[in-house]
């Protein structure tokens, strides 16, 4: 089935931080590729328009002719053959999961007025008064949903991937599984590098390094520039340009982010441009082997999930022997640097915790942080990016005054 599509972000994305809080919904690492990325590269079907708030993501990205119908597709819902039972329908039809719109099929002069709406795009749909269906869609609701789904995510993902190295490989690097590993050009895997497909298949992006005594597990998508700089590293997304040692497991790295040393890292989500210590820990585990209970938009909700590491927002920074709880909310530009002791488990956006008191991170600083920490990556903070930051800075005071 082919057709074209219209991404949109709903008012639920709120549900997703901190990762939502700087990156829009359709924008999320996920799988293989990005939440947006896993609809728009469809084989036969073509992007005409993102419907998010606009924090980088085109507003515009095709044509079409009015009368044109185009499916309208939620960023949070994953692809599958409830999409192409809707458009097989050849008629407008808004498709629901519970009460959630998963997608809608309309004419594409319906849709064009409402693309400026960002958030407010589903609740527009729900108005065009098309008949409903419901459908059988995975909606990525919650931070820990995105956990859970993403191993088999990159197993799908990757499963018609043509397998070969145009790389680096060393002659005593270990690759298990050769013919579900691809090693892109300008890539390089290092000597006593293990490489295991057997679980899952294994993409290493152009210009990774995998380091000696690296052993990578798969399923495992690498994106771009990344090093893995010892350690083992498994069932995870990890996104460009980061720097990663240690014990990984099951993680979505979302890009430009550090952990270059040891420590364990599992079952979480680890926004970009974060810079975790040498040591910093998470627990993924409670000790009763119950389910976890996990900050969501402040306030605290039953996961009904057993294993939930940490929730890192955009540009947070741990020191050296940082713990975090299991299930912690870390929000976006947030410091903590009380090595040694358990952080709370809900530390709020700016939030600065020296392991005894929590206050507020300063504004300035903590730009100029940002400022040289992107830079070292050869980026900048532009200002539309700074403009971000100082709007979510404003916008939750209210979360910090009674943290």
């Amino acid at each position: 089935m082919s057709g074209r599509i219209v991404l949109f972000e709903d008012a639920r994305w709120r549900d997703l931080r901190p990762l939502t809080d700087l990156v829009p919904v359709p924008g999320l690492a996920f799988g293989a590729s990005t939440l947006g990325r896993r609809w728009s590269e469809r084989p036969g079907w073509s992007l005409l328009a993102v419907a998010a708030r606009p924090l980088g993501t085109p507003l515009a990205a095709g044509r079409a002719a009015a009368g044109d119908l185009v499916l309208a597709v939620n960023a949070a819902a994953l692809p599958g053959p409830w999409a192409d039972e809707i458009v097989a329908r050849g008629a407008p039809v808004l498709a629901l999961s519970g009460e959630r719109v998963a997608a809608a099929l309309v004419p594409f002069g319906r849709l064009a007025p409402l693309l400026g709406d960002g958030p407010g795009f589903a609740a527009a749909l729900a108005g065009l008064g098309l008949p409903a269906v419901s459908v059988e869609a995975r909606v990525a609701a919650y931070p820990w949903n995105l956990v859970e789904w993403n191993a088999d995510a990159i197993a799908t993902d990757l499963a018609g991937m043509a397998a070969g190295i145009a790389g680096e490989v060393h002659p005593s690097a270990v690759i298990l599984g050769p013919d579900r590993v691809h090693v892109a050009r300008g890539a390089r895997v290092e000597p006593l590098a293990v490489l295991d497909a057997r679980p899952g298949p294994i993409r290493v992006g152009e210009n990774v390094v995998i380091a000696p005594r690296t052993v990578v597990t798969g399923p495992c998508a690498i994106g771009a520039g990344t090093q893995l700089l010892g350690g083992s590293i498994g069932r995870s997304t990890i996104g460009p340009e980061c720097r990663i040692a240690g014990e990984v497991e099951e993680c979505i790295w979302q890009g430009h982010a550090n952990k270059r040393h040891h420590g364990f890292v599992g079952h979480s989500l680890i926004g970009p441009w974060v810079n975790l210590g040498a040591l910093t820990t998470t627990s993924d585990l409670k000790n009763n082997y119950g389910t976890v209970r996990v900050w969501v938009d402040g306030r605290e909700m039953e996961s009904g999930v057993r294993k939930i590491g940490a929730l890192i927002g955009a540009h947070v920074k741990t020191g050296i022997g940082s713990l975090l709880p299991t299930g912690a909310s870390i929000g976006t530009g947030a410091n903590l640097f009380g090595g040694g002791r358990f952080a709370p488990k809900r530390v709020p956006s700016f939030g600065w915790w020296d392991g005894e008191r929590m206050i507020e991170h300063r504004l300035e600083p903590f730009l100029t942080t940002a400022r040289t920490a992107m830079g070292r990556r050869g980026n900048a903070l532009s200002a539309a990016d700074e403009s971000a930051l100082k709007e979510l800075f404003a916008a939750t005071a209210g979360e910090r005054a009674v943290a």
